[in-house]
């Protein structure tokens, strides 16, 4: 591996002066090895400059309290992220540990490229903390159902709003589809260049579209009976609606919106209304006011009730290849820490897996995130869980459905072959995955 090193052990050398009468001589000899560090190397898709930030103090207080390990830590651009990773896993040189989105880690895993955590993970005192319901699923998804990462987040898709601008023009803030088509309508001045919504139409954008999709048709289920429910009725009748807000109450540019573009329409005052995750919520501060915006639900499905998706996680996972595992879980488990996470997740504004941080005060007072963990604890929500399990799930997305979403934008594709493509591929991949491992073609419980 190329990052992995080991520090020499540095020795005091003891000057043993036995000045022999007559031989004049002086024996050296070491006394005492005062270091013997490791080095363990992390990645990380935090681009922005205030997330390696947050990484490079967590991992200071981590060398503080290990000082035999250190702790080399590289920000991957949070775009390119997947392919340096599909590139390090190809060529045997990838990190030691690195945080890894759960939906990345059956394709990982069926790479052979991760290190399974059950024993360490059943031998640490705090794992009762963690959120058992995120564990489950970490294991559900892998085909031998062991544990290869460990959430620190949790995250849940949401929709940004400039309420300061709601109030001025004293439109109602939506709480169903129909209201939400409307707001977008409404908030929609050309002549200001200000416009009621904004389309994630670029890299990423499938993710995003997809809770959309499952939060307005109710579905439970994402595949039923061998068939997937992607281009089910209900969703070719949302994505009609939804995509005809492009370029009449969406920026035209929004048909290259990666991230950061989608935030930045939002933060500079230009759009009104955004969906994302509750992670954006550190950028919204920096150039607005708290007073000037507000997160609200996605809308319920038409027949009443949140849909969100399962496994909305990010955990670290050892890579199998490293030569210090022992070292590497100590990181692991350093910011699943009550300490580590809360840092962690007050900063960027997500939810805590560790149950000791939801009861801080600031996880109290902040209003987006007890608004998340209300819909996460409603009975009456559906959580759907998508194919993380297929190890093609996160490639077509990918590299399939987010051009589909720029083919649909630009009038090249109907609605209905975007999804008819997107509901095959899943399909077929269904069926790969079912012959190279029969003995799982029923998913557990």
């Amino acid at each position: 591996m190329v990052y992995m090193k080991i520090i020499a052990p540095v020795f005091v050398i003891a000057i043993v002066g036995v000045l022999l009468a007559g031989y004049g001589a002086i024996n050296p000899q070491p006394i005492k090895q005062i270091d013997d560090k490791v080095e363990i190397t992390f990645w990380d898709d935090s681009e922005d400059p205030d997330r390696i930030a947050l990484w490079e103090e967590l991992i200071k207080r981590f060398e503080v309290e290990n000082p035999t390990i250190e702790v080399e830590y590289i920000a991957l651009h949070k775009d390119s992220a997947k392919s340096k990773f599909d590139s390090a896993i190809a060529s045997d040189d990838t990190p030691d540990v690195a945080s890894v989105y759960t939906s990345w880690l059956p394709e990982f895993k069926d790479r052979d490229a991760l290190l399974p955590l059950d024993s360490y993970f059943e031998n640490w005192s705090k794992k009762e903390k963690i959120n058992s319901k995120a564990i489950q699923f970490n294991r559900k998804i892998i085909k031998d159902n062991l544990l290869y990462g460990i959430p620190y987040t949790q995250n849940l898709d949401i929709l940004w709003i400039r309420s300061d601008w709601f109030e001025e023009e004293n439109v109602k803030i939506p709480e169903t589809w129909n209201e939400f088509f409307q707001a977008a309508r409404n908030m929609t001045d050309k002549s200001k260049d200000q416009f009621g919504y904004s389309i994630r139409g670029g890299v990423g954008g499938s993710f995003q579209l997809q809770r959309l999709m499952y939060a307005y048709s109710g579905i439970g289920e994402y595949i039923k009976d061998g068939k997937s429910t992607i281009n089910n009725q209900k969703h070719v009748e949302f994505l009609k609606d939804y995509f005809a807000l492009y370029q009449e109450y969406t920026p035209k540019s929004d048909i290259a919106n990666d991230y950061n573009a989608l935030i930045a329409g939002f933060d500079a005052g230009r759009v009104a209304m955004i969906q994302h995750n509750l992670g954006s919520y550190g950028d919204h501060m920096k150039l607005l006011k708290d007073n000037q915006f507000q997160v609200i639900p996605v809308p319920k499905s038409m027949d009443g009730r949140f849909v969100v998706e399962g496994g909305n996680t990010i955990g670290l996972s050892i890579f199998k290849d490293t030569e210090y595992p022992k070292e590497s879980w100590e990181f692991v488990r350093f910011i699943n820490s009550k300490s580590a996470q809360s840092y962690w997740n007050q900063v960027v504004g997500q939810i805590p897996t560790n149950s000791d941080v939801l009861n801080d005060s600031w996880v109290k007072e902040s209003l987006h995130i007890k608004k998340a963990i209300e819909i996460y604890n409603d009975p009456e929500t559906i959580i759907y869980e998508p194919a993380f399990y297929l190890p093609e799930y996160r490639s077509i997305l990918n590299l399939m459905v987010d051009s589909g979403i720029q083919s649909v934008l630009s009038g090249k594709k109907t609605v209905e072959d975007f999804l008819d493509e997107w509901a095959i591929a899943i399909e077929d991949a269904m069926r790969r995955y079912e012959n190279k491992y029969p003995v799982q073609t029923k998913r557990p419980d």
